[in-house]
């Protein structure tokens, strides 16, 4: 192994961050790491010393409390150019995270997902009709990306006829496929400005969803109108990359042990044992999102200084040997006792949408290995293409190929 800390960037960290990962733990587990702009931050690999950065409330979630360095470098693209837009639960802090976590936590309940699985079974079945007769699809354009997001439409209350056009915005601002920060830009003032007409309408007609229910909310005076439109646009913008990204990392998963494919495809009861060890073997999320000191933090060997940034790197600890047994194994039989993933964070900031990040996962990954027996990759692994962003890793695109589809 090298003496020194691999790359951290490029087509070769992010197509296998693991080996890099494994050097950190074993070397340098909070690692200062060059970032662009001319910032830097930590970054945490060692699951332990990840534990307890995530439960630290010394290491902040409101980039106000940020180093300038890290506040001029951009890196909080689309946030810092809409501020209108930054003020919602993964920026803030006791005890406004807690306000704003409530104002959303009746919509991820059992009895708003449950209504859910059906109209999430029926959308992928539609997706994969279209594709059925191809012989080949790309599972990221033709299920992963359309099934979350139309999902997460459907529980906020965005209307049919505006979907296109939403798609179309959340499609650039998405971390697979922004490129351009004018882009970016572009899409993000249109986005914000069809949120205003949104709210304005369903203020006058509300309906039985959770946009009616934030209204609510903010004309009691929980919650203000630039909280309402940021709740909103993590949720649709933001919250439905996690399941775009865990869906193509668990076919792509299964498509490279074709063993463990198999006994999916023939045993569909496997399908939660499948998505829980995916999440940890190949997570969504690289990531945790940023934090910042309020005051020195002693974290292993280092002391984190007020204001300087760190990273938890979730799928480092999620491979850390220290915490699971052959962690380098895809094995969804492992025991699940003990210590546990951290692919939806720990916390007060676990991910909210997680039980429907499951949900959705379970069903997409099931119909296609019914649907599509003989399933394989369409090109050689190595020209895949990942998401060169610090917070989430998926595939830009997931071709595949099968033979005689099934109904």
């Amino acid at each position: 192994m090298s003496s020194s800390c691999p790359a951290l960037f490029g087509p070769e960290f992010e197509a296998d961050p693991y080996p890099a990962y494994r050097w950190l733990r074993e070397h340098s587990p909070v690692h200062r790491v060059d970032l662009p702009g001319g910032t830097w931050a930590w970054l945490v690999t060692d699951y332990a010393l990840a534990k307890r950065a995530l439960a630290d409330a010394r290491l902040a979630k409101d980039p106000g409390k940020a180093c300038k360095p890290w506040q001029l470098a951009g890196l909080g693209l689309p946030f810092d150019h809409r501020p209108t837009l930054a003020r919602h639960m993964l920026n803030a802090d006791a005890p406004d995270h807690q306000r704003l976590r409530r104002a959303v936590s009746g919509a991820f309940q059992t009895r708003r997902i449950e209504p859910l699985r059906a109209r999430t079974a029926q959308v992928t079945e539609e997706l994969l009709d279209r594709v059925a007769g191809n012989g080949h699809a790309d599972l990221i354009a033709d299920l992963a990306y359309p099934l979350p997001i139309t999902i997460i439409c459907d529980l906020i209350g965005v209307p049919e006829s505006d979907r296109a056009e939403f798609h179309r915005w959340a499609a650039v601002i998405d971390s697979a496929a922004a490129e351009a920060a004018d882009d970016v830009w572009v899409a993000t003032d249109a986005l914000e400005g069809y949120l205003v007409g949104l709210v304005a309408d369903r203020g006058r007609s509300p309906d039985d969803d959770l946009l009616s229910e934030l209204i609510e909310q903010e004309r009691a005076g929980v919650i203000t109108a630039d909280e309402l439109r940021s709740t909103l646009f993590l949720l649709l913008v933001a919250g439905h990359e996690t399941t775009v990204a865990l869906i193509g990392n668990a076919m792509l998963t299964l498509l490279r042990d074709p063993e463990e494919l198999a006994r999916a495809a023939a045993d569909p009861s496997r399908l939660p044992a499948v998505v829980e060890e995916v999440l940890r073997y190949a997570g969504p999320v690289r990531n945790a999102t940023w934090r910042f000191a309020t005051e020195d933090v002693r974290l292993g060997d280092v002391t984190i200084g007020p204001g300087e940034p760190v990273l938890v790197s979730l799928l480092a600890a999620n491979r850390d040997p220290a915490a699971f047994g052959e962690p380098e194994r895809f094995d969804p039989d492992r025991p699940r006792r003990g210590n546990e993933h951290l692919a939806f964070g720990l916390g007060p900031h676990f991910c909210i949408g997680s039980g429907l990040a499951r949900m959705e996962a379970e069903i997409a990954i099931s119909a296609v290995l019914r649907r599509f027996p003989g399933l394989a990759l369409a090109v050689p692994p190595d020209q895949l293409r990942w998401w060169p962003s610090p917070i989430m890793r998926g595939l830009f695109a997931l071709p595949v190929r099968w033979g005689t589809p099934q109904q």
